[in-house]
């Protein structure tokens, strides 16, 4: 076992020197106030927390370098504790992988199968490819994230794993199903393209990979069916997902609103609130594995009668009784209620359990095929002129100013534009979309899981039978804009990554079989970017420009294309996935509603309708927030909050400064989230929405002062531009400089 010792000041300069290598920072005044605090007794560890802290004293917008001279420091600190724990010299930063992985496997922390998949000698050469050199693309904030959140540690927490081993661990896991004889090429290709930080995995692919504990998937979506057995059977499952770390999207709008019936006596049912305050408990209680609150959003559609009392739930006033703080709302809206809004005419609101009594179907389960047409709006205007049907009449522009009100209190509801999501629907054949998830970024067919019957059997086990739904699954991860694309390597990182998310798909364990059995059927992925704010200001584009438009357009396009061509390639060596006979993909519909047109494109259609497709689903762009600041780049499609602030930490605050911010990006980066005219941001979004087969996690942001007409504009903007989801509504109560554009 490595003992510490004191640091005398010989070392103390040597290793200051040493971490402020090649990094633009004055490191003379550094240095004496160093001397001055550290005290000739103190140990290593004492040491690196006064030298970080007096590290990111020095950051700020003219001197960004010091965040990497404070995560060189920590990286020191975590070599000294990993080489303490594991026996090895702290000197060479990092010690046997084969003796990590089998002492972390016999702690019952890594899952068997990797040292059961691969021999020594095979860990050993992915061992040679190792770069500590890439623990230096760190920020302080991204590797101190990384460190405390995901590495494996023992379960004393004791340091064990190093970035580089987290990067190689999971390229491991996510590849031991492959062929032998090309498995170790994939393994290295994945652990490229994640060490340098070209690509991240979401995070319980992050936490978990490797493991033996946990799943791997961020997001699912539940469709709650309206019975006691079916609402109670829901919050079961929604709390088994929520202990294994995901996120979760619920659609409420089959269950009968306050004042239905209930085996046919009137005025009986509570509504849906009652059920939500339910979900909130169960979101409170039953955490993330230890680290955070479970995370559920609840949809409803704005037709519903219970619309109003939802629209309040989040609210800060009013009857405690009728709130839940802890759940996010979301609000599924065709487009007969925007153009309601628009025109200022009447909404009509509705009991789902009375229109499938009295008018035989469900209103939910059609949409409009075309703008402005189709069967969702006849069967509402049926619904309108039955007079068995009871109805409330409101006026539109008054549910949305409803809306906007909590929005701007508490950045909810999402907006989710159902029509447009269900056209634009690639597997139309097999069902509906009725919702989005946690995140609004993930769109796919859902349908409830139905309860048929229960019986004892002779032996006195009690049995239930179910008949499966379409539990959504997806499974993420992410590309870095601001990396990826200006180093060339776009087509050569997709290729590797649509393969890695699929076999997610394959070594997964879910809670939940119908989960299961929807995540096989469809194969779901969610190929995502972020560092797009990161990458305009590489290439000196304008955020409110046509330039960043056309851009947008041209670069989701291009990663569209090498996303369906690899994973058609992908169907060729597995197999297509099963619900791939009738979709848009086979009948070549998903490439002409986009107008895809040209050489490439046609060779692509062509392919894809002959020879199928292994996913359903292929892009979904999520908020990235956590994997963005570990890769150290601009979270999502979203503009920089600032381009210097503090991040808050438990006992200081750390200074944030936008990623390579110097003389030339600042102009990019000066123009930032409450600033940039957030009707170019819709633009960009319609622009790359086009090319995202799922939705995109987009999010106003405004001053908490704007004007109800102004908001009003933007989702006006966003639903006739074509975006399918919108997500916060972020307001701020600071002053926002150079806000022309919110006071038009």
């Amino acid at each position: 076992m490595i003992t510490e010792k004191a640091v005398i000041q010989e070392e103390l300069i040597e290793r200051i020197n040493q971490a402020a290598a090649g990094l633009s920072i004055d490191t003379e005044r550094y240095m004496e106030k160093a001397k001055q605090s550290v005290n000739p007794g103190d140990t290593a560890s004492k040491t690196s927390e006064i030298l970080i802290k007096q590290a990111l004293e020095n950051i700020d917008e003219a001197n960004p370098d010091w965040t990497f001279l404070a995560s060189r420091l920590y990286l020191d600190n975590l070599y000294r504790e990993a080489g303490k724990n594991r026996g090895f010299e702290p000197s060479l930063k990092y010690g046997g992988f084969y003796q990590l992985l089998d002492t972390l496997t016999k702690k019952g922390i890594y899952s068997p199968h990797l040292l059961e998949t691969y021999s020594r000698e095979e860990i050993e050469e992915l061992e040679k490819i190792i770069d500590p050199e890439n623990d230096l693309l760190f920020h302080y904030l991204g590797l101190y994230t990384l460190a405390t959140r995901y590495l494996a540690t023992d379960h004393e927490k004791n340091v064990y794993e190093l970035p580089q081993e987290r990067w190689m661990v999971i390229a491991m896991h996510l590849m031991h199903q492959e062929v032998p004889g090309q498995r170790l090429e994939l393994v290295k290709e994945a652990y490229w393209a994640l060490s340098n930080l070209y690509m991240t995995v979401a995070t319980p692919t992050l936490n978990n990979a490797g493991k033996t504990h946990g799943q791997l998937s961020s997001c699912f979506i539940d469709t709650v069916d309206d019975s006691l057995q079916a609402i109670y059977d829901s919050n079961t499952d929604i709390a088994k997902l929520s202990k294994n770390g995901g996120g979760i999207g619920v659609y409420m709008g089959k269950i009968r609103s306050r004042g239905s019936s209930i085996k046919g006596f009137k005025g009986m049912s509570s509504g849906v609130v009652p059920w939500i305050k339910q979900l909130n408990n169960t979101a409170v209680s039953v955490d993330q594995l230890g680290t955070r609150k479970g995370a559920i959003a609840i949809y409803l559609d704005v037709w519903h009668k219970d619309i109003e009392s939802f629209l309040d739930l989040k609210l800060n006033n009013g009857d405690d009784r009728m709130r839940a703080h802890d759940i996010f709302t979301g609000v599924c809206l065709p487009d007969l209620f925007m153009e309601q809004v628009e025109e200022r005419g009447d909404w009509y609101l509705f009991d789902p359990h009375e229109v499938r009594r009295v008018m035989g179907y469900s209103l939910e389960d059609f949409y409009d095929g075309t703008r402005g047409d189709g069967e969702w709006r006849k069967k509402y205007r049926e619904c309108v002129e039955s007079k068995e049907l009871s109805k409330r009449k409101v006026p539109a522009i008054d549910i949305m100013k409803r809306m906007m009100k909590s929005q701007l209190e508490s950045g909810t509801p999402f907006m989710f534009y159902r029509d447009e999501v269900n056209r634009k629907n690639s597997n139309p054949h097999e069902g509906m979309i009725y919702c989005s998830n946690l995140c609004t970024e993930i769109t796919q067919n859902q349908s409830p899981t139905e309860f048929v019957e229960e019986w004892l059997e002779e032996e006195g086990s009690l049995m239930k039978k179910y008949k499966p739904g379409d539990y959504v699954v997806c499974n993420l991860s992410s590309i870095n804009l601001g990396r990826a694309v200006p180093d060339k390597v776009l087509e050569r990182l997709i290729r590797i990554q649509v393969r890695m998310l699929d076999n997610v798909i394959d070594i997964n364990t879910l809670p939940l079989p119908q989960a299961e059995r929807t995540n096989r059927k469809y194969r779901a992925v969610g190929l995502g970017t972020f560092g797009w704010h990161h990458l305009l200001a590489k290439l000196n584009i304008e955020w409110e420009s046509e330039e960043a438009v056309r851009y947008a357009d041209e670069l989701y396009e291009r990663i569209a294309y090498t996303a369906i061509r690899q994973s058609q390639e992908l169907s060729r060596e597995k197999g297509s996935y099963p619900a791939f006979s009738g979709s848009k993909w086979e009948t070549g519909e998903y490439f002409r509603e986009r107008d895809y047109t040209g050489d490439d494109w046609e060779e692509l259609r062509q392919l894809v309708q002959e020879n199928g497709i292994r996913n359903s689903y292929l892009m979904a762009v999520a908020p990235n927030s956590s994997t963005s600041m570990i890769a150290g780049s601009t979270a999502s499609i979203d503009p920089v909050f600032k381009p210097f602030y503090h991040e808050e930490k438990k006992d200081f605050k750390v200074p944030v400064t936008a990623p390579e911010l110097d003389h030339r990006t600042y102009d990019i980066y000066r123009r930032s989230a409450y600033i940039v005219d957030q009707r170019w941001s819709v633009r960009q979004n319609a622009a790359r929405q086009r090319h995202v087969d799922q939705a995109i996690s987009f999010n106003f942001y405004v001053p908490n002062t704007i004007r109800a007409s102004v908001l009003l504009d933007l989702h006006l903007q966003a639903w006739k531009e074509g975006l399918k989801t919108t997500y916060y509504v972020r307001s701020t109560s600071n002053d926002v400089e150079e806000c022309e554009w919110c006071e038009s």
